[in-house]
């Protein structure tokens, strides 16, 4: 048994997530089902996390263990054909058979898109602001992150999870300079992530940024571990897994 690396991008927009779902259509699915029939058996697939309903991914990785021998180049060609035009396979290749897409990952990097100010062309893969933020204040308590390990104040309530601890090694603001329009990006880097962690984290940095909370108030939230304590959990759609390091 051989076992194979998927490295795909894809526009989660119409997707009720990466895993597959009993009632809607999932990244997974559409690539399991492809999988299958050009391989004529069924196969499984095992993805490096889980993205939520419309988030999208510009990197993700998955595993697949198959007997026969084929063409890597032909069948990300042929992947690439049977697939929906919102699902994009970069390349396949062998790995090791104790090398895991989920667990052997070391690190992943999210990006979430803000703009400030109105745009047509942004509005499904960067969240509008209606009104200013404090950029630096945000960047302030961004880097709180990246002293503390338990993140359960910002991890989907009832989630089956068995901890909550995490490591974030990288946690900032960026500005992306674009005309009339300015952007921003969260860029937060970690061993692992909770659900929802990260649309929940970049929705208490938002009340930061408001001045509803401050600085010191957004450290008792992380202490706190208390969900409900933290701010609104921010929209899917402008959320990407963006880098994914073995």
């Amino acid at each position: 048994m051989q076992r194979y690396f998927i490295y795909l991008s894809y526009d989660g927009t119409r997707y009720h997530g990466w895993q597959v779902q009993p009632n809607g259509i999932s990244v997974q699915g559409e690539l399991q089902s492809c999988l299958s029939v050009l391989l004529r058996k069924p196969v499984e697939i095992t993805g490096a996390g889980r993205t939520d309903a419309g988030v999208h991914a510009r990197m993700m990785v998955a595993h697949f263990d198959v007997d026969d021998v084929f063409d890597e180049t032909q069948l990300v060609y042929r992947l690439n054909r049977m697939l929906p035009r919102d699902i994009a396979v970069g390349r396949i290749e062998k790995v090791a058979s104790d090398l895991h897409a989920r667990f052997s990952a070391t690190a992943r990097t999210y990006y979430y898109f803000i703009h400030i100010g109105r745009d047509p062309f942004l509005r499904h893969y960067s969240l509008e602001m209606p009104y200013q933020l404090d950029f630096d204040k945000m960047s302030e308590a961004a880097r709180q992150l990246l002293t503390v390990k338990d993140f359960g104040a910002f991890c989907k309530a009832g989630a089956d999870v068995k901890t909550t601890l995490c490591d974030v090694t990288r946690a900032q603001w960026e500005l992306m300079e674009d005309g009339d329009v300015k952007r921003w990006r969260f860029v937060i880097t970690a061993n692992r992530f909770l659900r929802n962690m990260v649309r929940a984290v970049v929705g208490t940095l938002i009340d930061v940024g408001r001045g509803k909370i401050s600085i010191g108030e957004f450290r008792q939230i992380i202490a706190s571990g208390s969900r409900s304590s933290a701010g609104e959990s921010m929209p899917g759609h402008a959320l990407f897994l963006w880098d994914i390091k073995y």
